[in-house]
């Protein structure tokens, strides 16, 4: 038993550390090519970076364009990392060291390499959705390491451990305070409107890339027709299911509920010979954010 978790935690660990290597240098990226040239804040420490950055811009002789965002976050960020570690462990302490100082060098070295011009230029908002889509699927792959960047996004982690509530929501939430901040440093509207555009997109995409973007669909079925409707299940969608005992609410008739988990295309056909057969069925079609198990995503 000892060996085979040795086994399992060094392919888990594998795994964690190329989705942090990767993730890091998504996030950076969103940052040097579309929201550090717009001054777009788009919360987190690296959010606060950005307004020290420009800030700081013609003060300092060894930094004349401004203190580095990534060096700045990698400072601010080292009490909220030791906050972490005791909260959330040692071993997340170690990944959101990593992740935090790889973010860091990937920032300041691609800026070095790029510098501070758009990749899309003249267009902060075309800048704002595509940077929201790189930071969550950075964050999103970094959250999935079981690690962080630390700053906001730890904040976020200590709060979902003891509420249980979306990481993406949480994000939202604790950005926008940083948001503000922009505003009163750059004294401009459009700031923190494009950097809410961001923190919603990065929202959304962090949950995501965590939950899956899935097009199966769950669907419940109540029918008195609920054999034909095993079979198309069965043999011509080539599915499997699940039947519920039920009784009916109003004339209190015992029932058998279908439970089946199948495609959107699939959906489509099963819909078309429901009605064909039993006009009266009454159908739940819910969104599957994962499916794992034998059809779909195997439980390995």
């Amino acid at each position: 038993m000892k060996s085979l978790n040795v086994k399992l935690n060094t392919k888990h660990w594998l795994w964690n550390y190329v989705f942090l290597v990767f993730g890091a240098f998504i996030l950076a990226m969103g940052y040097v090519l579309f929201i550090t040239p717009y001054k777009i804040v788009p919360g987190g420490i690296y959010g606060i970076s950005i307004i020290i950055h420009y800030l700081t811009k013609g003060l300092f002789s060894f930094a004349p364009n401004g203190l580095p965002v990534g060096l700045t976050g990698f400072i601010l960020d080292l009490p909220i990392t030791i906050v972490g570690i005791k909260i959330l462990g040692s071993n997340f302490g170690i990944k959101n060291f990593i992740g935090l100082g790889l973010t860091s060098v990937f920032i300041d070295s691609g800026t070095l390499f790029w510098g501070y011009n758009p990749l899309v230029t003249n267009d902060p908002l075309l800048s704002s959705i595509f940077g929201g889509v790189l930071f969550g699927i950075g964050l999103g792959l970094i959250f999935k390491s079981k690690g962080a960047t630390g700053g906001t996004d730890t904040i976020a982690m200590i709060i979902a451990k003891h509420t249980r509530a979306p990481l993406g929501q949480l994000l939202i939430y604790v950005d926008s305070v940083v948001v503000l901040l922009g505003l009163v440093a750059f004294r401009d509207w459009k700031i923190p409107l494009y950097s809410w555009i961001v923190i919603f997109i990065t929202g959304k995409v962090i949950d995501g890339v965590m939950q899956g973007f899935n097009y199966e669909k769950t669907v419940i079925i109540i029918s008195e027709h609920y054999e034909e409707i095993r079979k198309k299940i069965l043999f011509d969608l080539d599915r499997g299911g699940t039947y519920f005992l039920g009784e009916g609410m109003y004339e209190g008739k015992p029932k058998k509920i279908i439970y089946t988990n199948i495609s959107r295309r699939e959906l489509s056909t099963l819909i078309d010979y429901i009605k064909e057969i039993d006009p009266n069925a009454f159908l739940t079609v819910m969104d599957a954010n994962e499916i794992i198990g034998h059809g779909f995503k195997p439980m390995k």
